[in-house]
C-alpha cells in the first residue's frame, strides 16, 4: 500500500506521543490541570518539549482554551489552533485537523487534547437541564416532551428498530459488553480492571432505557488524554515508533441530527459512519480484510454492531455473531465500556499502542488499526498504520 493516499493526506503525518491522566470518578482537580497533565505526559512520551508545540486542537465542548493551556504548559507561539464540534464525533477529527495542518506546513507539532470531569462535574447521562436557544437545539423539541431526555433514551429508539428488523433480542448486544470487559480486566489503567463479565451478567443487568441495559452503556469518567502529531519525517527521529495516519475522514449523513435522526427512512444503520467508511477505504486503498484491530466508539453497544456493518466487516444483522466469534480484535483497551469514557480519545491512544506493540492486550503483528469516533452524531474516523 502506498501511504500517499488519493486525498493527499495519507502518509504525511503520524501520532508520535500519547499521554493521559488516571481515569477516575472524582479527579479532585480542575479540567485545565487534567488537560495540562495529559499534554505534558504526551510530550514526554514523544520526546518533545512544550516549546516544540505550535498547534493545538480540541473539542468545542472542552473548557480549557488553547491559549490558556499553552500558558499552563509553557508553550511559546502558536501558528494553528482549532476546535471540532459534535461531542464524541470530534475524536478522530482532532487528529485529522492536526494532520492537515502538518501536511499543509502551517504547523510542525500539533497536540490534540480532551479533558473533563464528566463524572464528578457535568454528567452527560443526567439529561437536558438547560440549553440556550439554538437552531441545532430545536430538533430536541420534537423528542424531549416524550421523555427522550438522555443519550441512552435516544439510542434506545434506534436499537429497538435494529432488533425488530433483524429478528434479534437485547441479548444480541451482550458480546460487545463482554468483549470490552474482558479486555478491560487485563488493563491496569481501566476502571474495570480485573472485573470481567459474562453474557449472563449482561442479561441480568437492570434496564436503563429498553432495550438498553446498564451494561450496554459506557461509563462516566474524569480524566484527560493528549495525542501528539508531527510529520512522518520528524517522527522517524523521535524515540517511539510512529503510528502513521494512512487516512482520516469526517462524515455527516442525510437528515443528520445529534442522536435524534429519527426522520430517516431506516434507523438500523449509521449513515454518518458510512460516509466515513467509504472515505477511509477509498483514500487508503485498504479494506475490512486488512484491518488487524478495530477500536470502535462504544458509548452504547448497539452502535458498535451497526459500525461493523457500515464498514463492511459483516452483513446487516450479523454483527453480534461476528463479535461473539472474535473475528476481529475489538476495543483491546476495554473501550469506553471498560476502560474509561474520554470522548473516544483514549481509543486513539490504544490504536497507537497496538501499532507500537505495547498494548496490554497486544495483537501480534498489528500493522493496520481502524479507529472511529462518536456515533449518532456527525463523526470521524482514522486508519493508523505502522511506518514502512
Amino acid at each position: 500500500m502506498s501511504l500517499h493516499a488519493r486525498d493527499g493526506l495519507g502518509g504525511r503525518a503520524a501520532v508520535v506521543g500519547i499521554g493521559a491522566t488516571e481515569f477516575s470518578k472524582d479527579s479532585g482537580r480542575s479540567e485545565l490541570r487534567l488537560a495540562a497533565e495529559a499534554v505534558r505526559a504526551g510530550l514526554d512520551d514523544a520526546g518533545l518539549r512544550p516549546s516544540d508545540v505550535d498547534g493545538l486542537v480540541t473539542f468545542t465542548m472542552d473548557t480549557s482554551p488553547e491559549i490558556t493551556l499553552a500558558q499552563a504548559c509553557g508553550m511559546g507561539e502558536l501558528s494553528f489552533f482549532s476546535r471540532v464540534h459534535y461531542g464524541g464525533g470530534a475524536a478522530c477529527a482532532t487528529v485529522q485537523q492536526a494532520a492537515l495542518a502538518v501536511a499543509a506546513g502551517v504547523a510542525e507539532v500539533v497536540v490534540c487534547y480532551r479533558a473533563f470531569n464528566e463524572r464528578s462535574g457535568r454528567r452527560f447521562g443526567s439529561g437536558v437541564r438547560h440549553r440556550e436557544p439554538t437552531a441545532e437545539g430545536a430538533a430536541l423539541g420534537s423528542t424531549l416532551p416524550f421523555g427522550l431526555l438522555t443519550p441512552a433514551a435516544r439510542v434506545a429508539m434506534a436499537a429497538r428498530r435494529y432488533l425488530h428488523v433483524h429478528g434479534l433480542t437485547p441479548e444480541a448486544f451482550g458480546p460487545v459488553a463482554v468483549t470490552a470487559r474482558r479486555h478491560a480486566a487485563a488493563n491496569p489503567a481501566a476502571y474495570f480492571h480485573r472485573r470481567p463479565i459474562t453474557l449472563a451478567d449482561h442479561a441480568a443487568s437492570r434496564w436503563i432505557a429498553e432495550p438498553l441495559r446498564l451494561l450496554d452503556c459506557c461509563q462516566e469518567t474524569d480524566g484527560g488524554q493528549a495525542l501528539v502529531v508531527t510529520s512522518v519525517e520528524r517522527a522517524r527521529d523521535l524515540p517511539r515508533p510512529p503510528a502513521v495516519i494512512a487516512a482520516a475522514a469526517q462524515g455527516s449523513g442525510p437528515a443528520q441530527e445529534q442522536m435524534t435522526s429519527f426522520s430517516r427512512a431506516d434507523l438500523t444503520g449509521l449513515p454518518e459512519m458510512g460516509v466515513v467508511a467509504r472515505q477511509l477505504w477509498r483514500t487508503s486503498g485498504l479494506g475490512p480484510a486488512d484491518i488487524d484491530v478495530g477500536i470502535l466508539y462504544d458509548h452504547f453497544t448497539p452502535f458498535v454492531l451497526m459500525q461493523l456493518e457500515e464498514f463492511g466487516f459483516c452483513p446487516p444483522g450479523e454483527a453480534s455473531a461476528y463479535v461473539a466469534e472474535d473475528r476481529l480484535p475489538l476495543n483491546t483497551h476495554g473501550g469506553q465500556l471498560g476502560e474509561a469514557y474520554l470522548h473516544g480519545m483514549n481509543g486513539v491512544a490504544e490504536a497507537v499502542r497496538q501499532i507500537r506493540g505495547t498494548s496490554v492486550n497486544q495483537v501480534p503483528g498489528a500493522a493496520h488499526t481502524l479507529v472511529t469516533a462518536g456515533t449518532g452524531v456527525p463523526t470521524s474516523g482514522l486508519l493508523l498504520v505502522a511506518d514502512g
